[in-house]
């Protein structure tokens, strides 16, 4: 058995390849997601645990609990070593690959409901956010809304511009 200053043990190399795993997931899971968010989860009951996780889980969100240094190890591989400043204390990490709200309003509402649970920072398409950006993130309407918004618009120019057809065709009936 190998030690290593002061009497600890060096951990064996099928612990540090399993560490190297879990960061190159990481990392490659922040390289692929449109946006993600960071928590402190301190507090957080495990029924409440268990309905954030569900939550998250149906609107595509990955969420995971991972020790600080191997999240660190893995914002540093993906460029996002802004976030490292906030890894302290019981850290959980959610990413999103598809909708960039989806995490920051599912987490946004945990961390209203329970004191303890908290919102440390995010990032969205590359960039890094702070708490107050999340917050920000959260206030958006989900993609599916702003959608509607976009087709509802689409379906009233539609009906003006056949609504002025109409009367024009109408009018021009009226004078042949």
């Amino acid at each position: 058995m190998k030690f290593l200053k002061g009497g600890e043990k060096m951990p064996s190399a099928q612990v540090i390849e399993k560490k190297k795993q879990i960061v190159d997931d990481l990392s490659e899971k922040l390289k692929n997601a449109q946006a993600g968010v960071i928590v402190n989860y301190a507090g957080i009951t495990v029924e409440n645990d268990t309905a954030l996780r569900k939550e998250l889980s149906a609107a595509g969100v990955n969420y995971s609990v991972i020790k600080n240094t191997l999240v660190k190890r893995a914002c540093e591989n993906a460029g996002f070593d802004g976030l490292t400043g906030v890894l302290e204390g019981m850290t959980a990490v959610a990413t999103s690959e598809n909708d960039p709200v989806a995490a920051a309003k599912i987490l946004s509402k945990y961390a209203e409901k329970i004191e303890t649970f908290e919102i440390k920072a995010g990032f969205v398409d590359g960039n890094v956010l702070d708490k107050a950006g999340v917050d920000e993130l959260a206030k958006l309407p989900s993609k599916e809304v702003l959608i509607g918004k976009v087709l509802g618009s689409l379906q009233s120019s539609l009906y003006s511009l056949a609504y002025v057809l109409q009367a024009y065709v109408d009018k021009e009936g009226e004078s042949a």
